[in-house]
């Protein structure tokens, strides 16, 4: 069977890079007349600490979901018109994180912080929808997926994005009262996005 999503896994490619790319306009540099001595510099740096660990964070989210859309798409071999906008709904959700995590940069250590860490794990639960949305359209049509998957193989792949949505809720819940906590989930989930992703290629197997 002749794989038919190569365009669209080459356009998401491209999405995905330049997302990632756009974070680190966040990250900016003193101005010359403020620095007299590294001492000064290393104060900036000092200060800076949110930005660093918001491009970290939105850095590794970013490409461990790359990660799993690609084993993902190993599985899916056919598309149709709602494969398509699905899959651009994620594209889409994706190209707009670099906006959060600049709110997150620059009024996390501050009084805003609880407002800023819940529009940025908000967009982490609505990511979660799109991928859980791709798969079920692609699964509930055996004909999209690679030829041989069994039933196992597709419920294990549907429950793996499932059990992370309850956790990106209770982040955002929790964004309100506990910034700091939410965010610390956050990096709990990077691992377990990570981990998944492994367990998505065995089931090419």
């Amino acid at each position: 069977m002749e794989k038919e999503t190569v365009r669209i896994e080459n356009f998401s490619d491209a999405v995905f890079a330049i997302a990632i790319t756009l974070l680190v306009l966040d990250l900016h540099v003193p101005e010359a007349e403020v620095v007299k001595s590294g001492s000064d510099v290393l104060n900036y740096l000092q200060n800076e600490w949110p930005s660093f660990l918001a491009f970290t964070l939105s850095f590794f989210s970013i490409f461990i979901m790359w990660v799993n859309h690609h084993k993902i798409f190993k599985q899916i071999y056919s598309r149709n018109t709602a494969i398509m906008f699905s899959n651009g709904l994620i594209l889409f959700l994706v190209s707009g994180v670099s906006y959060p995590t600049a709110l997150l940069a620059r009024f996390f250590n501050g009084e805003a912080s609880s407002i800023v860490v819940a529009l940025y794990t908000g967009i982490f639960v609505l990511i979660n929808l799109s991928y859980n949305l791709l798969w079920f359209i692609a699964s509930h049509n055996r004909k999209l997926l690679r030829p041989g998957i069994t039933n196992l193989a597709i419920k294990k792949i549907r429950n793996n994005y499932l059990y992370g949505f309850p956790t990106y809720l209770i982040a955002f819940g929790l964004s309100f009262q506990f910034p700091a906590i939410a965010l610390l989930i956050s990096m709990g989930l990077l691992a377990f996005w990570a981990i998944s992703s492994g367990k998505i290629n065995l089931e090419q197997h």
